[in-house]
């Protein structure tokens, strides 16, 4: 037992009758902190875009990677808690990749008492078989996964297919567009499928990949590497991301501007016909505050996340 003295210094513990913090306890809070950020942001996400309703069965397809553990996780923490009862059902694809550890998710599920549905199909020879060598598999590989998915979600009768893209993934697909197809598009949140019969839906949307990261790491996830196409060297999309991350790195803040942006859109001040008849446009003598203001110098703000950093080093 330590033993106080009037030589020895006292901490702010002692005045309230705790033991001073310790490592452990330092990562217990962080922890604690990170889950009510995922599950604010989350539901903050469903919310802005009215992903999931009374009564909805949610298919969350699980690859095995942090993403889709952390969706799941967070969406069965909201089930507890949420105004509105909805099911999930977790889906796996096994596409029978070679030394696939078909083990780990079913042990998972199982462990977690969540219902679950493993679908086996080799698509893996399928992409072999097609794909030249050398070629990036991602395209065909995904192609053949959502078809396979989309008819998974009518067996199970599920009205919606909550995807684990985060915000960084979300942004990275509108600068794939905007380097490389020369489009402006991204990733949206809530969408209808292709085929007109399914609900897809981004819960992570709001969330950066780091928290996912350091979620997976605080509930040690059974994580499964891609060795398909996420291991593929020299991805557009890997590209993107390491440029990203040295993004974050010197300007915080420029990926979360670049978030908000997609949902703030101002299509007069593009250049998309089918957006606005830019042909016929003509001068109406009347005051427009989203008229062309081309002599003068806009003012930008300051990216919240600087905001947010400066007002905690004032406090």
């Amino acid at each position: 037992m330590n033993t106080i003295t009037e030589n020895t210094p006292l901490q702010a513990a002692d005045w309230i009758g705790e033991e001073p913090a310790t490592d452990n306890r330092k990562i217990e809070r962080e922890q604690i902190k990170l889950e009510k950020r995922l599950c604010r942001e989350v539901g903050r996400a469903v919310l802005d875009y009215n992903m999931i309703e009374a009564g909805d069965r949610i298919m969350v397809c699980m690859s095995g990677g942090k993403d889709s553990y952390t969706l799941l996780d967070i969406l069965r923490k909201l089930q507890k808690r949420a105004p509105v009862k909805f099911g999930i059902v977790a889906v796996n694809l096994d596409q029978k990749q070679p030394g696939f550890p078909e083990h780990v998710l079913p042990e998972y599920f199982k462990s977690i008492g969540v219902e679950y549905h493993i679908e086996n199909q080799d698509t893996y020879s399928v992409v072999k078989r097609v794909v030249p060598e050398g070629k990036t598999t991602c395209s065909m590989c995904s192609r053949l996964r959502r078809a396979i998915l989309y008819s998974v979600a009518d067996r199970l009768g599920c009205t919606k297919i909550a995807l684990g893209h985060h915000r960084d993934d979300i942004v990275a697909t509108l600068l794939l567009n905007l380097f490389y197809g020369g489009r402006m598009k991204g990733m949206p949140p809530k969408l209808v499928s292709d085929d007109g019969k399914h609900v897809v839906i981004r819960p992570l949307c709001y969330v950066p990949e780091k928290d996912t990261t350091r979620w997976a790491q605080y509930q040690q996830f059974p994580i499964i590497p891609c060795n398909l196409c996420g291991s593929q060297e020299g991805l557009q999309r890997v590209v993107v991301g390491e440029m990203m991350r040295e993004w974050d790195k010197k300007h915080p803040g420029r990926i979360e501007s670049m978030l908000r942006a997609m949902g703030h859109v101002v299509t007069t001040h593009l250049m998309d016909p089918k957006l606005h008849d830019f042909k016929n446009a003509r001068a109406t003598g009347i005051a427009d505050p989203n008229g062309d203001t081309a002599f003068d110098e806009e003012e930008l703000p300051m990216p919240l996340q600087v905001v947010r950093r400066r007002a905690d080093a004032v406090a």
